[in-house]
């Protein structure tokens, strides 16, 4: 009889979101200039987007923390909440507000009354461009098109593999040296791969009392490639 397999409790990864901690690259160093430059913008607003993982929500909160911003995700905008958000205000996964008729208005007008306010500040994060955005309303199309835009691109193999490292500092982990070059040439070149696979290597090691290294992150990268994308 096979032994039961352990059950796995992690204790919660944590990532760093400092300014320390974001890791600069040729693929962010546009937007990690702008919101460096803050308060010194031309205009108190910005739109940063990038494929997922890219590093928007870290640059968000870095933002926040020297805007003393609050942050709230674009799907949780009410008309109720427009009045009472602070002056500065970062809303995040705006490009996912298709049908979302209310969270649309609450931003047009969140929009508005920032750009009224002298202290008012506004960042806005999305995969795409705004102008790729499904917005019902023209009148916030329009405003969102016209915000300075800072975007984010796919990494490259020295950023990937700083990512990989920084993901395993999150959750306490000492990879073995070749397994970071292993990954590199195997895996799918994204952030949110990345991701992914550290996660499933910490929840597996755990789970089966296993090693972090090479023979289990085949195992791994073989199981992601076969799941319905």
């Amino acid at each position: 009889m096979s032994a039961p397999q352990q059950l796995a409790f992690p204790l919660p990864a944590w990532p760093a979101l400092g300014r320390a901690d974001f890791i600069a690259a040729p693929c962010n160093a546009e937007a990690l200039a702008r919101i460096d430059a803050w308060p010194d913008w031309p205009a108190p607003r910005l739109v940063l987007c990038g494929p997922p993982a890219s590093g928007k929500t870290h640059l968000a909160q870095i933002w926040a923390a020297k805007a003393r911003a609050e942050i709230l995700p674009a799907r949780l905008l009410t008309l109720d909440m427009v009045a009472e958000l602070p002056a500065q205000v970062a809303i995040e996964d705006a490009d996912q507000l298709f049908g979302m008729g209310e969270a649309q208005e609450a931003l047009f007008h969140l929009h508005n009354r920032l750009a009224a306010e002298a202290e008012g500040a506004l960042l806005i994060t999305g995969a795409a461009p705004p102008a790729r955005w499904s917005i019902a309303l023209p009148d916030l199309a329009s405003r969102l098109q016209a915000m300075p835009l800072a975007q984010l691109s796919a990494p490259d193999d020295a950023l990937l593999g700083a990512l990989l490292a920084k993901l395993f500092e999150d959750r306490q982990i000492a990879p073995p040296p070749n397994l970071i070059p292993f990954l590199l040439i195997r895996m799918e070149r994204s952030f949110a791969a990345a991701r992914a696979v550290v996660a499933e290597l910490d929840h597996r090691a755990l789970s089966e009392r296993r090693a972090i290294g090479t023979a289990l992150a085949a195992e791994i990268l073989t199981s992601l490639d076969r799941a319905p994308g």
